[in-house]
């Protein structure tokens, strides 16, 4: 995957408490694909057990509510606009000659 030519077709991206609406559209075709995933850590979610919730409520907020979260960077393959990327993926396909992705017909 070329991470670095995800970006060029990020039109919009939209973010909200639970998720991340990335919209990638193809400069070429001028077609636009969304896609949605779960606002969450780019390394996994964050899961809780009930005796962190019952016996450390202040602590389970704060890993919660403070945890970064990584929205794009090149260095690391696992970010949310690569996992949105990557469920829209089959929608575009790399062109060597404009060293772009361009958006194709679903099937071809």
């Amino acid at each position: 995957m070329h991470e670095k030519k995800i970006t060029a077709l990020l039109e919009y991206v939209k973010i909200d408490k639970f998720y991340i609406s990335c919209h990638f559209r193809c400069k070429v075709t001028n077609k636009t694909v969304i896609s949605t995933v779960a606002f969450e850590p780019f390394d996994g979610k964050i899961e809780f057990t009930f005796q962190d919730i019952v016996f450390n409520p202040i602590k389970s907020y704060n890993r919660y509510y403070h945890t970064p979260i990584t929205i794009f960077n090149e260095k690391y393959k696992d970010t949310i606009v690569q996992k949105a990327f990557e469920k829209v993926s089959k929608y575009f396909k790399w062109d060597a000659t404009t060293q772009n992705y361009i958006y194709i017909i679903k099937g071809i």
